[in-house]
């Protein structure tokens, strides 16, 4: 309270000393004393503060000035030193314990045992069949005329990649006009032919690319020597004159023909002829080869040679297509055969399937309508002279 009596003394609060509470139980209690103020002239010096060694219970923190009253301000260097001195700080929490040791303190409960499920046996698996092989020669209604003769009439046959395929039919029945349109010597009238995926009547170049051609008739350039046809053949397919020039030798040593690919091919045998226009089938390696009586004038040593290349050949993907007369060979090496009559396929399948309980050759009389009438040729029976 303010000092009505005199107001020249000083109040008795400025000279009550200030003590600082504790900031917790075990910190030291601070105690500090308000400045000393200057005592102005002519006034009465300020009352002596009391002893410092009075208890702790008689001291008391002086109530807050009015808000009329206004506190008298000290020096900063003062304040400075007020500040420093009131600033307490206090101890730092305990830190928390690591999640980890909770967690290890964590007791986990056990899972409930479930039940286990019955067992149910599965089911037995059905492994499916092989896929069949990609069909690398397809036709579908293929018909061809000259004239007023139907050779070929709506023929259609699948042959799978990788076999060993025979066309056998009577003389006329349409086996060279059909393997003739299959290479693309001749065009359908009506039909179409696939080979290899490609469509041969819209990209003839691409079907005749992964074929391999032996015609029935041998029309050749039989002016040049034997390696100069072999060469032509190959150099014809785009292959490089070094790759033609080894395969020319390795063909020429498989079919025996190494002594004579110096000679013109016009002074070739028949059975010679066969085998260099093989050779020149094959140089280019193709997916398909089409053979019009590959075996015809050729002697039983080269026969073997020819169907082993051939077996080869098939053993690792290749395709041939071939049409012969021999019945006993195409039924010892085709894996399916189609025949054909008039124009027509009669029959086609595998082997066993064609000829049934019979032999090829009986299934093949069959259907060509049996042996012909041979009466009237008594006067055979008798000699002229």
């Amino acid at each position: 309270m303010p000092n009505d009596i005199d107001p020249e003394e000083p109040d008795g609060h400025d000279s009550a000393p200030i003590v600082s509470l504790p900031s917790s139980p075990k910190a030291p209690s601070v105690e500090r004393k308000a400045p000393r103020k200057k005592a102005a002239k002519g006034k009465r010096p300020a009352k002596p503060a009391p002893p410092a060694d009075e208890p702790l219970a008689e001291e008391r923190i002086p109530d807050e000035p009015a808000s009329g009253d206004a506190a008298p301000a000290a020096p900063p260097s003062e304040l400075s030193e007020l500040a420093a001195a009131d600033i307490v700080v206090p101890p730092k929490p305990p830190m928390p314990e690591p999640a980890v040791e909770a967690a290890e303190e964590t007791v986990h409960e056990p899972e409930p045992v479930t039940e286990p499920e019955p067992v149910v046996e599965p089911e037995p698996v059905v492994v499916a069949a092989p896929a069949p092989a990609e069909d690398v020669l397809i036709l579908r209604g293929v018909s061809k005329r000259f004239g007023e003769t139907l050779a070929v009439d709506g023929i259609d046959l699948t042959v799978p990649a990788g076999t060993f395929y025979g066309v056998v039919g009577p003389n006329g029945a349409g086996k060279t006009t059909t393997l003739s349109l299959i290479a693309g010597l001749l065009e359908p009238d009506r039909g179409t032919i696939m080979v290899g995926g490609v469509d041969a009547a819209s990209d003839r170049l691409g079907a005749k690319r992964v074929m391999g051609v032996l015609p029935d008739r041998l029309r050749t350039f039989d002016r040049l020597t034997g390696r100069q046809l072999l060469h032509y053949y190959g150099v014809l397919r785009g292959l490089p004159a070094a790759v033609v020039e080894s395969r020319t030798a390795d063909l020429a040593r498989a079919f025996d023909l190494t002594d004579a690919l110096g000679r013109v091919v016009s002074d070739y045998s028949a059975g010679m002829l066969k085998k260099v226009m093989l050779a020149g089938a094959l140089i280019h390696s193709p997916r398909l080869l089409v053979l019009d009586e590959p075996f015809e004038a050729v002697d039983p040593v080269s026969s073997a040679i020819i169907l082993d290349i051939l077996s080869t050949y098939v053993a690792h993907g290749g395709t041939v297509i071939l049409s012969s007369h021999g019945m006993e060979l195409v039924e010892r090496v085709c894996s399916r055969v189609a025949v054909i009559v008039a124009g027509q396929v009669l029959a086609e399948g595998t082997v066993d399937e064609v000829r049934g309980e019979l032999s090829l050759e009986q299934r093949f009389i069959e259907l060509a309508g049996g042996l012909s009438d041979v009466e009237g040729l008594e006067w055979l029976h008798t000699f002229s002279d």
